[in-house]
């Protein structure tokens, strides 16, 4: 099947192109789409065929949740369905992301999630939407209790442990305290044993933006040498063993990271490899959640982990 064209965006002279959130997930495009017109069995059926798969689940409600028509739609979707758990979870991390752009009111956002979280006990989605609110508001209490709610239902929660990283990096240096023990925690072959090169970038960006770090990460000499090269090379080794049969949203995020580093230090070979295997869309960047610049996320990340 002939993969769909990127989608069509506008930007001013100058401006750095975007990831798409949706990132290559095909059928999450034409989704949403869909439900930007009106048209939310779209929706429906692409939820029910995800299933309890929890980190493409949430990927792909987080990621329809940000239209700014969603709220109206899933609102439209329970009225006719009312006992739908998936158009409750959609409605609710819909208002959390108003009230997280300081659209909508976060105490009705909080008592959608509630809701949405009893009606479905088992998805860690709602708490995920909750952690992204929370981080939001600086809340780190609430992220603490949010990310432990997803922890108890999906362990290595992919979306989660990045918004705790970041919600970590604004409070304070134990940012890699924190990414440190999950890679210690996680299997060897997981994408989290990535989340130290994330640290330090969500630091750098915290740092920078506090006016406490030159926006060159080139002259942050003192972060070099901190676990660097072992936490660098080594997840750029396993991935080369990571079989090509899982084509997960996330883990060609995770790749992209990998293939642009390779291309970085001059190993074209090995970078050549993981775009093929990341397919024709390839993103520009590791990062999967809006907000981020990808190219300088990881040319940040780059240089500072590595000194280059």
């Amino acid at each position: 099947m002939t993969p769909p064209p990127p989608p069509l965006t506008f930007r001013r002279r100058g401006e750095r192109p975007r990831c798409d959130p949706a990132l290559d997930d095909a059928p999450l495009t034409t989704a949403r789409t869909a439900l930007a017109q009106g048209r939310w069995r779209e929706v429906r059926s692409l939820l029910l065929d995800t299933g309890d798969d929890w980190d493409r689940r949430g990927h792909r409600l987080l990621t329809l949740a940000g239209l700014s028509a969603a709220e109206a739609w899933a609102r439209d979707w329970r009225l006719t369905e009312p006992d739908s758990g998936d158009a409750r979870v959609l409605h609710a991390c819909a208002a959390a992301w108003r009230a997280a752009r300081r659209l909508h009111p976060s105490e009705e956002a909080h008592g959608l999630l509630a809701e949405a979280a009893r009606q479905v006990p088992d998805d860690p989605t709602p708490w995920v939407a909750r952690l992204l609110l929370a981080r939001r508001t600086g809340d780190l209490p609430a992220c603490a209790h949010a990310f432990a709610e997803v922890r108890a239902r999906h362990p290595d929660h992919h979306h989660a442990h990045h918004l705790m990283t970041a919600a970590e990096a604004e409070q304070g240096a134990r940012v890699y305290e924190f990414a440190e023990g999950v890679a210690d925690r996680v299997p060897a072959d997981s994408p989290l044993t990535q989340l130290p090169v994330v640290a330090h970038a969500e630091r750098f960006r915290v740092l920078v933006a506090a006016g406490q770090a030159h926006p060159d990460p080139a002259t942050a000499c003192h972060w070099r040498g901190r676990r660097a090269e072992h936490i660098v090379r080594g997840a750029f080794d396993w991935w080369l063993e990571w079989g090509a049969e899982d084509g997960h949203p996330r883990r060609l995020v995770d790749l992209n990271f990998l293939a642009h580093a390779k291309l970085h230090e001059g190993r074209t070979a090995e970078a050549a490899a993981l775009f093929q295997r990341i397919g024709t869309h390839v993103t520009p960047g590791p990062w999967s959640y809006s907000g981020h610049d990808p190219e300088r996320t990881f040319r940040a990340a780059r240089r500072l982990v590595l000194g280059t």
